[in-house]
């Protein structure tokens, strides 16, 4: 079984946590991939670093730009992965765009997660019905799970769609705004949240978008499996460097 429907079938609230390979320091990854599980979260999303990165908002797309002046590139992520499975055994996703993905070639993409141990892609930019005619035999051949995005203004119908080719979780966008936008949740995305819960989908969701501490992690998780940090990390990673990872999981989950 995938790494991730392992973690998703234990009990209890899942924390993920997002940061783009190669920031602060273009040699970072790994040591905070590990320190990241040694601390208690339960999955981790590493962003590949583009250059035109759309759902993005600014904390996230500077350390993206900072990353790539580091050097960060597909072949140095996956180099730096490449023992990572001596170490950590918690799930790993890569969160990037396609256009890196269609240059390296989807194919060889996909064999290198797998050779390196990663267990899904999150690619906001794939459509999910091009990925279903186009690209779903290759990912499944690779024993990837890709994981679809929904937001507050997603149709049932293709909330069904989403859900029916689906073998992960959903990741559910708590509002139609960028990353790192937004102080909590109000009434609106509540009820989202409610809503989409309601609905009894065969695959469980994980919130993304807008979730920064110990009360956004509760408010996101009430109806949902778990929740993602991103730009909060990163901020964190900022103003602190790699040293105090400890302090930042432990703010969430106290």
């Amino acid at each position: 079984m995938n790494r991730i429907n392992e973690k998703l079938n234990k009990d209890g609230k899942l924390l993920s946590i997002y940061f783009s390979a190669g920031y602060p320091n273009l040699s970072d990854t790994a040591s905070i991939i590990q320190d990241l599980e040694k601390n208690g979260v339960d999955m981790i999303e590493i962003g590949l670093p583009f250059s035109d990165p759309l759902a993005d908002g600014p904390t996230i797309q500077a350390s993206s730009t900072a990353a790539l002046k580091n050097g960060m590139t597909s072949d140095v992520l996956f180099n730096q992965l490449k023992d990572i499975r001596k170490t950590v055994s918690i799930p790993l996703i890569i969160m990037g765009y396609f256009n890196p993905m269609l240059q390296y070639g989807v194919e060889a993409f996909c064999a290198k997660c797998k050779e390196v141990g990663v267990d899904g892609l999150i690619i906001p930019d794939l459509p999910v019905d091009v990925y279903d005619e186009q690209y779903k035999s290759v990912f499944k051949k690779h024993g990837l799970i890709n994981v679809f995005l929904i937001t507050p203004q997603t149709s049932k119908e293709r909330i069904d769609y989403i859900d029916s080719i689906s073998e992960g979780f959903i990741y559910m966008v708590s509002s139609a705004s960028v990353t790192g936008s937004g102080d909590g949740f109000g009434d609106a995305q509540t009820a989202y949240f409610k809503r989409i819960s309601d609905l009894n989908l065969k695959h469980p969701q994980i919130v993304g978008f807008g979730i920064k501490d110990e009360h956004s992690f509760k408010q996101a998780t009430t109806h949902a499996k778990g929740a993602i940090i991103g730009s909060a990390f990163i901020k964190h990673l900022t103003s602190h460097g790699t040293e105090k990872i400890s302090d930042f999981v432990e703010n969430i989950k106290a």
